[in-house]
């Protein structure tokens, strides 16, 4: 049986768990404010929020629910358009779109007033560019951004004078959300959601890949639902090595104040992964399995030289470097019955330096024509270490092995880059399709390994010393 709260109701059905969390909601509930839209995760008309118990408190997230399997929603509160709703009034989200002649058709709408109203629950800083980070993953093909901009900008001046200690009486006596959010906590303890009793079949975590996929075929077959299980959680730092478990997010890690004080550049990275509801769903386990050549986080670790940990029913565990993990595409080293639990790397010291690039044809919320990273260690004046990978050139996403090997131990000058290019150019082997053709994605893996060095090291090199000899 899944139990959960949805807005102030509190469910326990036998319902499948693979079904998706909007099709129980619209078809099951009849709360048809939420809106099927790509059924993708990429026009947020279906954006729901999450709140999961810590620590005696409710964090609320926003996610996509046509990706979301309704298993997931055990033992968490699930808020839609309609439990944002106030008595007589509207809430600053609301009034907002409607002060800023933020909506057109209305489709689009729900889906922005919940991400608005995410923000406001979510403890990140109030300010424009965090607020616009919140709607990053909601597409409005009617208006134009301008007005809803306005509209975000209007949500952050509301939330000035936000309190930290009580922050939900604050959010509900200021018309953010209704009242009965306070019982929330205590409603969710009395629940005593116990683990689902869960047949063998297919692993599913975030399931933002999958669902994209097999969507249709997930509804019925058996599933294993993942994301809840602790020992593939968390993010820890001891010995200059950080180990991440594969059921965390991209939000996890954006969140973490350690790994940001190591990766100055985190969040600059990661607002160029997906969006804002996808980054609080999706595992990383799940994008390295998903094994695409294009996959942001996998170019982002292979450039990190990680090691995963894999473990299998009997709780056995073994270490495959990442480099290595993948054999062709969509195929890897992973067998029947084994899970990625971990992904482990070792921390940039004071001489090190990270850089991530990404190339697509919109910002947020899409797949990247080419994208790459690269981890450096310089020591007077020498490259000492080096990783590069390179992802949308291969089957696979690809660690750059020979250009990696040919740059350790080299003067960091730009005649070695230059040289490392050309390496790099006979590693590659890029396709046309849908995302450029060949030659392009050639041009831009060149370009791309060439920012990595303008970017770290701004003083000493520019684009054009190297384009005027490439």
């Amino acid at each position: 049986m899944i139990s959960f709260i949805l807005n102030k109701k509190t469910i326990n059905t036998p319902e499948h768990s693979g079904m998706t969390l909007l099709d129980f909601v619209r078809y099951d509930q009849r709360l048809t404010g939420t809106k099927i839209g790509c059924r993708e995760g990429d026009c947020g008309a279906c954006t729901v929020l999450v709140g999961s118990l810590k620590n005696g408190t409710i964090e609320y997230q926003s996610i996509t629910s046509c990706i979301s399997p309704l298993g997931n929603a055990h033992g968490k509160h699930i808020v839609t358009v309609e439990g944002t709703n106030l008595k007589n009034t509207l809430t600053i989200a609301q009034e907002a779109m409607k002060d800023n002649y933020a909506t057109q058709c209305g489709f689009c709408t729900p889906g922005f007033v919940v991400a608005l109203t995410g923000f406001a629950l979510s403890n990140s800083e109030k300010n424009y560019n965090t607020a616009l980070n919140a709607i990053s993953g909601n597409i409005c093909r009617c208006t134009g951004y301008k007005a809803i901009e306005k509209a975000a900008y209007q949500v952050v001046e509301k939330l000035e004078h936000k309190t930290i200690e009580n922050s939900m009486n604050w959010l509900i006596e200021n018309n953010v959300v209704p009242d009965y959010f306070a019982s929330i906590p205590q409603r969710l303890k009395d629940i005593e959601a116990k683990d689902l009793n869960q047949p063998k079949g297919k692993y599913i975590a975030g399931g933002t890949d999958l669902y994209v996929q097999q969507a249709d075929d997930l509804v019925g077959d058996s599933v294993h639902l993942i994301a809840e299980k602790d020992y593939l959680k968390g993010i820890k730092i001891e010995n200059d090595v950080c180990t991440v478990g594969t059921n965390s997010t991209v939000s996890d890690l954006w969140n973490h104040t350690q790994i940001n004080n190591y990766f100055p550049n985190l969040k600059k990275h990661l607002k160029l992964v997906s969006s804002e509801q996808i980054r609080n769903m999706a595992s990383f386990g799940g994008n390295l399995a998903n094994a695409s050549p294009i996959g942001d986080m996998t170019i982002f670790f292979l450039a990190l030289n990680s090691d995963i940990i894999i473990t299998n029913e009997r709780e056995e565990e073994r270490v495959v470097p990442l480099k290595n993990f993948y054999q062709g595409y969509k195929t890897y080293d992973l067998k029947d019955g084994e899970l990625l639990k971990q992904i482990s790397f070792k921390l940039p010291t004071n001489q090190s330096f990270f850089n991530f690039e990404k190339v697509c044809k919109r910002t947020h919320l899409d797949i990247a024509s080419v994208n790459s990273a690269i981890s450096i260690t310089i020591k007077n004046g020498t490259i000492e270490d080096a990783h590069v990978s390179i992802g949308g050139v291969a089957a696979i996403p690809k660690y750059l092995h020979d250009t990696s090997n040919f740059l350790t131990g080299k003067a960091l000058i730009s005649e070695t880059i230059l040289e490392a290019n050309d390496i790099l150019q006979n590693e590659i082997s890029p396709i046309s399709d849908v995302r450029g053709t060949s030659s392009y994605k050639r041009l831009l893996g060149r370009q791309l390994f060439f920012a990595h060095f303008t970017e770290l090291f701004p003083k000493q090199f520019t684009l054009h010393d190297f384009i005027q000899h490439a």
